[in-house]
């Protein structure tokens, strides 16, 4: 049966056509290289190349820390300092000063093959009284390994980790190095929310759209790591009652709007990185439906752009910027920027601004451009600054503010 399912949607992704919106015709887009995918046309127009903005904000860039390995994510402390995961499987407190403190000791083994290692890192929304961090990785299991999330207690010297607890690992396991996500971020309800990739293998991609499993998923966990009895999916017969939304591809972006809405950014094929507001429940279509073609330049199989019942994308890029981190502003140190969507570029080799209105894009534009690094993360500190991480094995860490 859920094969038949999957072919009738499949039949009717490529069955419906999608009325095609033009471009606006009263600005210069920010991109104008040609697209990988011939033929497709976005949904509406405020979906694909939006105008190009510029902010005239004048900042600097600090280079607030160097020799970071493979950096993947950067969490600001109260105190103006910084967690910051490494790759290969490091934990560690960055000074303000730069300085690197040792690995923070009590972290659990990761498979760092491929994109694997330690990602994501986020601190408990009460942090400040309980010292609870929560982060994810790829775990090495004995038939393959897969994405799990952990919480631990950092200790008062911050050099270890106390009473870890692995609780959720993403299922099934896979035998496999690709597209593990995963970000991880708390709501204003007080749950943490996290995203995990569908390992990228044509055999695997069919578990985006299965409810019996996590791969290609937005998950929604109290901190203990059980599932909300609101979650979507509860007392489905079949269901993970974990889920909060289905048809990712690979997650490594998810932020929080000061409304409370949730951006997700994932990564496409060649062309349909996406950027999506997500919502409970709501199925995002891969890989039934996407923008853009295969790395081999042939068509996605059996795929169209559009299909009754699954989402459209708020906005997508073709050619990609490979988005990972992602932060909506709300600090006082850039009022032009307030409420503006920023995302890390790895190919893009960018920090995106996205101009919000009315959940649309209206404007985009590229920052750091000069700097021809891969932007892993982005974050807003308490200072009101963004600091970003950048993915290389000599990795860094900036701080973004105006210009004195």
């Amino acid at each position: 049966m859920r094969h038949l399912r999957t072919a009738v949607l499949l039949a009717a992704a490529a069955a419906s056509p999608l009325v095609a919106q033009p471009v606006s015709k009263d600005c210069t887009p920010l991109e104008t290289r040609a697209a990988n995918a011939s033929g497709q046309q976005p949904a509406f127009a405020a979906q694909y190349r939006a105008c190009a903005a510029t902010s005239n904000v004048a900042y600097d860039v600090t280079v607030v820390a160097r020799r970071l390995e493979k950096p993947w994510s950067v969490e600001p402390l109260p105190d103006g300092t910084f967690l910051v995961t490494e790759k290969p499987g490091r934990l560690r407190i960055v000074n303000a000063d730069g300085k690197l403190n040792p690995p923070i000791a009590g972290l659990p083994g990761v498979d760092a093959r491929g994109q694997g290692g330690l990602l994501d890192v986020a601190l408990s929304p009460s942090f400040a009284t309980d010292r609870t961090i929560f982060f994810s990785f790829s775990e090495p299991r004995g038939d393959g390994n897969g994405t799990s999330i952990a919480r631990a207690v950092l200790s008062p010297d911050r050099r270890r980790l106390d009473d870890l607890r692995v609780i959720f690992r993403v299922q099934p396991t896979y035998d496999g190095t690709m597209h593990f996500g995963s970000r991880i971020a708390f709501g204003p309800d007080g749950m943490l929310y996290a995203s995990f990739g569908e390992r990228s293998d044509m055999p695997m991609r069919h578990w985006a759209q299965q409810l019996d499993a996590h791969l290609g998923k937005v998950i929604r966990i109290a901190p203990d790591g059980s599932a909300p009895r609101d979650n979507p999916f509860v007392g489905r017969q079949g269901a993970l009652p974990e889920i909060w939304s289905l048809g990712h591809r690979n997650v490594q972006a998810l932020t929080f709007g000061p409304d409370g809405k949730l951006w997700e950014i994932e990564h496409g094929t060649r062309g349909g990185d996406e950027v999506n507001l997500i919502q409970k429940g709501k199925n995002y279509g891969w890989p039934l439906i996407a923008y853009g073609i295969e790395y081999s330049g042939q068509p996605i199989p059996n795929q169209g752009t559009a299909a009754a019942g699954l989402e459209q994308p708020v906005y997508f890029w073709d050619p990609n910027i490979a988005p990972s981190g992602a932060q909506v502003y709300t600090g006082n140190l850039f009022p032009a920027w307030k409420g503006n969507l920023f995302v890390g570029g790895l190919a893009g080799m960018r920090l995106t601004r996205l101009v919000l209105a009315n959940d649309r894009v209206v404007g985009e534009e590229a920052l750091l451009t000069d700097r021809n690094q891969r932007i892993r993360d982005v974050k807003q500190g308490p200072d009101g600054a963004l600091y970003v991480v950048t993915d290389a094995d000599n990795g860094e860490l900036w701080r973004i503010a105006p210009k004195p």
